[in-house]
């Protein structure tokens, strides 16, 4: 039976393998052997289908990284895990997928994301409260400003056109931007367990 979550499924797996302007919905109808009626009987267009597999992988990826964050030691050990993901993702992901949608459906991302609550920035700033509180980051720290530099960090460790693959391995990049900058947070304490799980930072792909 092709259920509603079967379209999002086989949708979201062909548009992240493809980008999406490739992928029509007669593309998708024949993957699903099925019809462009079913199809429309749940959704309007391939934009509203577009929206919906948006909106279940921001609810998978936020609910992965409360997970990690519920399941880690350290606000330290938890952004190491939560940076593993991160890069790994990039790597299934065809660049197509985000920069198809950036181009041919402006604003579509953050919309899908603000629906989610923000989940990234929020779980970081819950993050470095934790950190403060720990004293792993420096008390004086500025949560909200941290938090929005970190996601603007990550975004630039994707940014193949500034750094491109064939000169800027994942690892170099991290241990050139993310660990300095978290480094400067820290306490003595911090800088502590940043040493010891400094190979969380080492992502093998």
């Amino acid at each position: 039976m092709i259920t509603k979550e079967l379209i999002i499924e086989t949708a979201t797996t062909l548009f992240m393998q493809h980008g999406v302007k490739t992928i029509t919905i007669d593309r998708i109808v024949k993957e699903l052997r099925t019809s462009k009626r079913t199809i429309y009987s749940h959704f309007e267009d391939k934009l509203t289908l577009l929206r919906a597999c948006l909106d279940v992988y921001n609810t998978k990826v936020r609910a992965e990284n409360e997970e990690v964050i519920n399941t880690s030691a350290n606000v330290i050990e938890a952004m190491g895990h939560l940076h593993q993901k991160i890069v790994r993702r990039s790597h299934q992901i065809n660049p197509n997928f985000f920069g198809d949608i950036i181009h041919y459906y402006p604003g579509l991302l953050h919309e899908s994301y603000k629906r989610n609550g923000n989940y990234a920035h929020q779980q970081l700033i819950y993050l470095a409260d934790a950190g403060i509180k720990d004293e792993i980051f420096q008390k004086d720290m500025d949560v909200e400003v941290v938090g929005k530099t970190v996601l603007t960090l990550l975004k630039l460790l994707k940014d193949t056109q500034q750094f491109p693959v064939t000169k800027f391995s994942k690892e170099r990049l991290t241990f050139g931007i993310m660990v300095p900058y978290l480094r400067g947070l820290c306490t003595s304490k911090g800088i502590k367990l940043l040493h010891i799980q400094e190979e969380l930072f080492r992502v093998q792909i």
